[in-house]
Order: structure tokens, then C-alpha cells, then sequence
């Protein structure tokens, strides 16, 4: 173990349509290294309540914490990683927002075209249709593979992308940001733009949305490099 990874935790947070399981290749390749790992279960109800969950398990921890957030939680580690404890952020396939802005503001009018393919409850939760987890989420992955993460969506509360971060902790904070190429859910090329705006080092993969499971050792590598930077 590198003596640069003594004492740190990662923090994992899931994003939407996801729960923390959706870390389950990620977090041996990290506890491999020496590293703490700690997957959130967001109860994905609210900008707010996702940003407590995180808090709650970054508060939790008695060392320096690098923060990583895959799809919606990027939103959510904005504002969750201005903790003092956060020494690094991690970006996955993920929304990155500054100070003021939501979800329907980086989108800037151009609706997704998977918003579609949305099922919405009386709750104003949504999922993704099963039919399309394929197509929007995981088109490299199995198809035993994509039943499974269809059958376990977390639901998403539609109101979340109209809710704005306060704070930008990538601003006082270094980042990583992990681009999926072939992403059909956030396309790679906006990842691309958001994870430049906000001055991260980018790290390319040619993958579906889900790359923590269908590269899970390039998300590692990524996660490690900003746990060996940090300070």
C-alpha cells in the first residue's frame, strides 16, 4: 500500500436509477490499494436529502476523504464536498454544476432524449422504462447484466433536476473526471465540456453510462491517482 493512501477513505456516492451495490467492482480494486471505502445510500428524494446522506457518511469518517460521484451525484458531491474533510473529488460519467445551477440549467433547454423512456409514479419518482435500461444505460454490459440493473432501479424524484447546488466544492477542491465515450445517457462529449470547465484531469474510457461496471478498474485507477494527489 502506498504510504500516500494511509488513513484515507473513498466515499462513493450512486446516482439515479442506481443504489450503493452499483460500487460492487470498484470498491475490492480500492480495498485492494489499502483504501476505506464507504458506498451512500441515497434515498435519491431531493437534492437535499442526497447531500445529507453524503455528509453523513463523510462526517462518519476519522481521516481525509476523497469524494466520488457517478451520474446525478455529481450534483449531489458539489455540494456535499465543500465537507473540510474532502480532500479530492471524483467525477464518473457525472453532472458537474456550478455555484447556483441545477440539472434543467446545464441541460440549457436541450431535453435527453431517454426522458421519453421515463415511467413516472404518483410520488413523481421516475425509473427508466426496463426496455431501454439497454440502450440509455448499459449497452456494453450482458443482457443478463442490464435485466438486473432494470429489476433494481432506485427511483428518481423528477423534482431533483430543478434544484440548485449553493456551492461548488470543485472550486476550492481538485477534481478527476472519468468520460464515457460511448455514453448514451449523458453524452461523452458534454461530460467532456463539464469536466473542462470545471479543471479537471479527464480520464477517457471507451464505455456505456454504468463504466463502474463495465470498466471498473479504470474508475479505480482514477480514484486512486486522486487519493495519491491529495494532500
Amino acid at each position: 500500500m502506498s504510504s500516500k493512501l494511509n488513513g484515507k477513505t473513498v466515499v462513493l456516492v450512486h446516482g439515479a436509477f442506481a443504489d450503493g451495490s452499483s460500487w460492487a467492482r470498484v470498491i475490492p480494486l480500492l480495498e485492494a490499494k489499502g483504501l476505506k471505502v464507504v458506498a451512500v445510500q441515497n434515498p435519491l428524494s431531493s437534492l437535499e436529502d442526497d447531500v445529507a446522506a453524503a455528509r453523513n457518511a463523510i462526517d462518519q469518517q476519522s481521516g481525509p476523504v476523497i469524494l466520488v460521484g457517478h451520474s446525478w451525484a455529481g450534483v449531489v458531491i458539489a455540494q456535499a464536498g465543500v465537507h473540510e474533510k474532502v480532500e479530492s473529488l471524483v467525477y464518473v460519467t457525472a453532472l458537474a454544476p456550478d455555484q447556483g445551477q441545477s440539472v434543467v440549467d446545464l441541460l440549457a433547454g436541450n431535453v435527453p432524449a431517454w426522458a421519453d423512456s421515463l415511467e413516472k409514479d404518483a410520488g413523481g419518482f421516475v425509473k427508466l422504462a426496463a426496455n431501454t435500461v439497454g440502450k440509455y444505460l448499459a449497452h456494453d454490459l450482458p443482457d443478463s447484466e442490464v435485466r438486473i440493473i432494470a429489476a433494481t432501479q432506485g427511483p428518481w424524484k423528477w423534482d431533483c433536476t430543478s434544484q440548485k447546488v449553493t456551492e461548488a466544492a470543485w472550486r476550492s477542491k481538485p477534481s478527476w473526471s472519468v468520460v464515457a465515450e460511448q455514453d448514451q445517457l449523458i453524452p461523452g462529449e458534454f461530460q467532456e465540456q463539464m469536466a473542462k470547465n470545471i479543471g479537471a484531469q479527464i480520464v477517457k474510457v471507451p464505455s456505456s453510462h454504468v463504466v463502474i461496471l463495465s470498466h471498473p478498474e479504470k474508475v479505480a485507477e482514477t480514484i486512486i491517482a486522486a487519493a495519491e494527489a491529495a494532500r
